[in-house]
């Protein structure tokens, strides 16, 4: 199935239903009186959380979504029956605006929790509500009002744990393929991850966390070269990330600390709190390398970096040091604690200095 994360959406909420006007007219029974009843009230709509959904491609083949109207009273004080409320289903991690206005109207972040994007209609009120002592056969009712109507945007954003950075052809999807059942496509060329993967680490039987693959960031990113920038967001909800730098490219052009303060430059123009987030360094490929060779650019690396926090030296292809760096994630996300979560006013910054449909 396609992956897709951003979708644009129209819902229609029922209208209340009409109220009646009536006469009570029976055999025998002079003085009736008024017995219109009133509407019933129309179907709202929800969004619905579900963990058996993982993309918005749905809303790519159906883009509008109504609600019923509720039913008309009638005589007898008899009241319309109101209408179902619609839930839509959505994928675990999906962020919800106003498209017009740009309000941001919440976040599903659990299985089965719903948000309310567009309320039904109140129910007309029929002429038996407007009788009183100085008004006995009283012709006025309402109509019900219409229900909202509402242009939503809906953005995905994964659900992860732990996020990989690097450039393109830095082995981060070897590396989820190595430690999850995640298989991203792999090649020995750049740009084989055209859009994120998401894989489970199975530390043991208790213990797991989510890792994040998105496609590698290159220079201009943040001007709209590459896919990187479009899918960083997908890191926003991650508590610790991983920065893969390809330790062993016999490519003489090719410089490891550049390579990593690019895309850290790249990382602060997308999102300051991002930038900010915890980060370890990752050595990949160490398996190309003597030990002499790996020890001395890994020397070089750290002191041309002034880099202060951990550092690691795998391989993707063999698993050499892929345990170490798998038990030490896992010691400090439980430090870390919850999963990390913007609230609604840090999104909707995120969001007014980066738009990722222009």
């Amino acid at each position: 199935m396609k992956f897709i994360d951003e979708a644009t959406i129209r819902v229609e909420a029922g209208n209340g239903g009409r109220g009646a006007v009536a006469f009570r007219r029976e055999k025998y029974i002079p003085k009736g009186g008024p017995d219109g009843g009133d509407g019933g009230d129309g179907g709202s709509i929800y969004l619905l959380a579900d963990s058996g959904l993982n993309t918005l491609v749905d809303f790519r083949h159906k883009r509008v979504h109504r609600a019923s109207h509720g039913e008309s009273g009638a005589g007898r004080n008899r009241t319309g029956g109101s209408a179902d409320d619609l839930y839509i289903g959505v994928p675990i991690g999906t962020r919800v605006k106003d498209a017009e206005t740009g309000e941001m109207m919440g976040e599903l972040l659990q299985h089965g929790e719903a948000l309310l994007v567009a309320k039904g209609g109140f129910h007309g009120i029929g002429n038996a509500r407007f009788k009183s002592s100085t008004n006995r056969a009283p012709r006025q009712f309402t109509p019900g009002s219409q229900g909202e109507r509402r242009e939503l945007k809906l953005e995905l954003i994964l659900l992860a744990d732990v996020g990989l950075l690097g450039m393109p052809n830095a082995g981060k999807s070897s590396l989820i393929r190595k430690v999850s059942s995640a298989r991203p496509k792999v090649a020995d060329f750049p740009f084989t991850t055209l859009y994120p993967n998401l894989g489970v680490v199975r530390v043991d039987e208790e213990r797991s966390f989510v890792i994040a693959d998105v496609p590698g960031v290159i220079e201009g990113a943040a001007e709209g070269a590459g896919l990187g920038m479009r899918f960083l967001k997908h890191l926003e909800r991650t508590r610790l990330l991983l920065h893969l730098v390809d330790i062993a490219s016999s490519d003489s052009s090719a410089d490891p600390c550049r390579e990593v303060q690019l895309i850290a430059d790249e990382l602060a123009r997308f999102s300051p709190e991002l930038a900010a987030r915890e980060r370890w360094l990752v050595l990949n490929k160490k398996d190309l390398l003597t030990e002499e060779e790996l020890a001395h650019r890994r020397t070089l690396v750290v002191n041309t970096l002034h880099w202060e926090g951990e550092v690691f030296a795998v391989s993707a292809l063999t698993g050499e040091g892929i345990n170490a760096l798998i038990q030490a994630l896992m010691a400090r996300l439980a430090q870390l604690g919850q999963r990390y979560v913007p609230t609604p006013e840090r999104a909707l910054v995120e969001e007014e200095a980066w738009d990722p449909l222009q």
